[in-house]
């Protein structure tokens, strides 16, 4: 499951919660740094070594009339966060720079234990791990909004689905009822850029039952790496189009 400009970039974390040691091996993901977390509370910039497969040394360069940003640049990123114009609706490139790079798609040693081809999301650290050979893992940062607190389990893809209409549960509108021209009565909201979906959407089911968790893009991207109002788990849409070309239908997944 290997796929083009794969690229490593190695961080360390404490575990965080008891959740975590109960799916996880403590001791593996001990190995995360606490470079990730620290920028999660807020402490300290990440540290990081960058190492690249298949890729010499990259050249990075600062982006012009640039006043602010975590990340440098480099050709690799430049073309995996670069515009996707061959899209229904193409999808504009993403200043990845203003992100924190450990929120930036990588391969890693997989911290995980379960099996290739198994989706991981640790809510707590931020991160998606999509299990490969060999000890390793794509990881990708992620936001989280409410309801991605609300489920946590073993379950599977059960379908997914490119550019999505966006149908508010009834708890959301509640809590906001401007949602209600998008309720399922009213047909919910169009696919597009402004949809909260995104470009690619992994619907996840437990037993046959929709849980009403989902992996889905977003188009904000400085909300990677953060808790948010609402939704679910969010990913940048370069990144939920990489994984949603990567992992088929009944897919397993864990949420911890």
């Amino acid at each position: 499951m290997t796929g083009p400009n794969d690229h490593n970039l190695t961080a360390t974390g404490p575990a965080g919660r008891d959740a975590l040691s109960q799916a996880l091996s403590r001791r593996r993901f001990l190995a995360l740094g606490s470079a990730a977390a620290a920028t999660l509370a807020g402490c300290a910039a990440p540290q990081t070594t960058e190492r690249f497969v298949n890729e010499t040394a990259p050249v990075y360069r600062v982006p012009e009339n640039r006043n602010a940003g975590l990340a440098r640049t480099s050709p690799l990123y430049d073309s995996m966060y670069g515009p996707k114009l061959d899209e229904q609706f193409p999808l504009p490139a993403i200043p990845y720079y203003e992100i924190d790079p450990a929120f930036l798609r990588q391969e890693v040693a997989d911290p995980t234990g379960e099996r290739p081809g198994t989706i991981v999301v640790d809510t707590g650290q931020r991160f998606l791990y999509l299990v490969r050979e060999n000890g390793r893992a794509m990881r990708y940062g992620v936001g989280i909004g409410r309801e991605g607190f609300s489920w946590s389990g073993r379950a599977v893809v059960q379908w997914k689905q490119k550019w999505p209409k966006w149908t508010p549960p009834a708890e959301m509108i509640a809590r906001q009822p401007e949602l209600e021209p998008y309720s399922a009565e009213n047909g919910g909201m169009a696919p597009g850029l402004d949809n909260p979906l995104g470009a690619r959407a992994l619907y996840i089911f437990q037993n046959g039952e929709d849980t009403l968790y989902r992996l889905h893009g977003s188009p904000e991207y400085k909300s990677i790496g953060k808790a948010v109002s609402s939704g679910c788990v969010r990913l940048i849409n370069q990144d939920i189009c990489d994984l949603y070309d990567r992992v088929p239908t009944r897919t397993p997944i864990l949420v911890i």
